[in-house]
């Protein structure tokens, strides 16, 4: 059985939440797949650290670890559970649009009073 959506968008979410993170995603997505002394060469980051975020990156699915040569890891990205996750937001937003419009309307008509 496939994990819920909200499982997936809470993974996510939490990959994203460190900007570490998140520029080793930038990276992968300008640059295509690199090993992680590749990241380690293009950002601030030691190595050991890049290794780390790698490995929660690819637990939240959003990346993808490669067998690359000589026993190299390559990693991709992999945008699956980033539109999971925005389609999770995406749900969320129309479940508040109705009553955060039903708040506006009834804000303008105490105002207007």
């Amino acid at each position: 059985m496939p994990p819920e959506p909200e499982f997936i968008a809470e993974r996510v979410f939490a990959a994203l939440a460190d900007p570490s993170r998140r520029s080793v995603l930038a990276a992968l997505a300008a640059r295509g797949p690199a090993t992680a002394t590749d990241l380690a060469e293009r950002l601030p980051i030691t190595r050991q650290a890049i290794a780390k975020h790698v490995a929660l990156l690819t637990d939240a699915g959003l990346v993808i670890a490669e067998p690359g040569e000589r026993r190299r890891v390559r990693y991709r990205l992999n945008s699956a559970p980033m539109q999971v996750a925005q389609q999770y937001l995406a749900a969320l937003a129309r479940d508040w649009d109705g009553p955060l419009a039903a708040l506006s309307r009834h804000l303008d008509s105490e105002e207007t009073s």
